[in-house]
């Protein structure tokens, strides 16, 4: 019978329920295409603490160990730690995570050596179609006569070296730090990264559950971040800080308890890593990021590149430009050296050393870097959303006062806001967006679209 894999391999990953959608087996099959589409002779895999993370990668090893591939398993580790690994071993990476969904759900992240991405249109679809006739006919024999081997290996000190290699934290002054781990794998990487810094950190939820019995792992939901945010303030913390289930993702929280603007953090990190190349260099950034990135950008010497949304996008950006950094509006920060993907943690390191190297409050430090009012993303269900989105291009297409942009979904340019409109590539969702000077234009662009794609 073959494999149905259409709800489960998606633009970026494989992500599904287990054992639902897939399970073990199905696991060994996407290890022996895994080794064939990339032609590797060695691979690293690691995995989260989700209750069906060790099995599944097991079984993804002795589809790879079976096709030839000698494999070196690091166990639990972040996402970040993976790419870590990939890049400093210069190997094919494999990590076993569903990130901040459900604990019903599973998934693979996989990347080529150097954490370059694998996504539909770098292997991913050939990845597909061979477990897809190999779920029917089975795997053919491989043309190797000895099996690889697997060897473990121990990641976590060498990567918290490597991150800590590339911020200045000398000098800074003592903080309070909330940490909200969110029973996730930064209640793995956090102590080691953080030991020996001058931390007060008050952790919450560090320990690792699969299961998620305090809270979803998605900080970028308001409801998932009210326990940091109370602690912040019941502590009288300098700061907070939240990571996503494979903690490849941080939210920040300021000392009032009040959530910072991912777009605020790019800025403020664009800003340092300019500072550290010289003034020079290109930063990418995602259409929803704030018109304060792009400005923070330029007022430091460097150069926007703005981009589509999806880390495949950003990456594959930031290796054509060479650039420095990246950011998304989700809180993905994208690091030239680190091997262009994406860290929280890093990101973390710069926050607490920009405010650590001086005396004001975080809100205060970020004010220079948070200018204008955003919605957040405000999701739709619609019945058809080519036909909304047409609507809206003919309600706005009467006005002379705007700009219309189409490189991802439609954007929509006033004089003093804009708003930005996607669809959901797997749900009937349309995604919306507005930013403006202020919050009264921000909540008017907001209700009137809203109207008109709710109509």
């Amino acid at each position: 019978m073959v494999a149905d894999l259409s709800q489960l391999v998606k633009a970026y990953d494989v992500r599904g329920v287990v054992p639902d959608q897939w399970d073990e087996p199905l696991a060994e099959l996407f290890g022996a295409a895994f080794v064939q589409v990339t032609n590797a002779d060695a691979i690293v895999i690691g995995h989260d603490m989700r209750p069906s993370s060790p099995g599944l990668a097991a079984a993804f090893a002795r589809g790879a160990t079976g096709r030839g591939a000698d494999v070196t398993l690091i166990g639990l580790c972040s996402t970040d730690q993976l790419y870590y690994a990939s890049g400093a071993l210069g190997l094919p990476g494999a990590m076993f995570t569903a990130s901040h969904n459900p604990a019903r759900y599973n998934g693979i992240k996989l990347c080529r050596a150097g954490a370059a991405p694998v996504g539909q249109d770098t292997g991913l679809t050939e990845i597909r179609t061979l477990v897809e006739k190999w779920s029917e006919h089975g795997i053919p024999d491989p043309a190797v006569e000895v099996p690889g081997t697997v060897t473990e290996r121990e990641t976590l000190d060498d990567y918290a070296a490597h991150l800590l290699g590339l911020v200045d934290l000398s000098g800074i002054r003592p903080l309070k730090v909330v940490v909200d781990a969110g029973n996730g794998m930064g209640g793995h990487t956090v102590p080691t990264v953080f030991a020996g810094l001058p931390l007060d950190v008050v952790p919450m939820y560090f320990e690792l559950d699969g299961t998620f019995p305090n809270h979803e792992a998605n900080p970028l939901d308001p409801k998932n971040t009210v326990d940091l945010r109370a602690r912040v303030r019941a502590e009288g913390a300098d700061l907070g800080l939240a990571f996503d289930g494979d903690a490849d993702r941080c939210f920040v929280v300021d000392e009032h308890g009040d959530g910072v603007s991912p777009s605020a953090i790019t800025s403020l990190v664009a800003a340092r890593e300019l500072a550290r190349n010289g003034g020079k260099g290109t930063v990418i950034h995602n259409l929803i990021t704030s018109w304060s990135v792009p400005e923070v950008v330029r007022e430091n010497g460097g150069t926007p590149v703005r981009t589509r949304v999806g880390h495949s996008f950003i990456k594959a950006e930031m290796a054509a430009h060479g650039a420095i950094f990246g950011g998304e509006h989700s809180a993905h920060y994208y690091f030239r050296d680190f091997w262009n993907a994406d860290t929280g943690m890093l990101a973390a390191l710069h926050v607490i050393a920009a405010l650590g190297g001086q005396d004001g409050p975080l809100s205060g430090l970020l004010e220079r870097y948070d200018r204008y009012t955003g919605s957040g993303e405000i999701n739709s269900t619609v019945a058809d959303q080519a036909e909304r989105l047409d609507a809206i291009r003919a309600a706005y297409g009467e006005r002379d006062d705007v700009r219309f942009d189409e490189l991802d979904g439609l954007t929509v340019t006033g004089g003093d806001w804009w708003f930005n409109l996607r669809a959901s590539n797997t749900e009937p969702l349309l995604r919306l967006n507005v930013e403006a000077r202020d919050g009264k234009t921000m909540e008017a662009v907001r209700d009137e679209v809203l109207a008109l794609v709710r109509a």
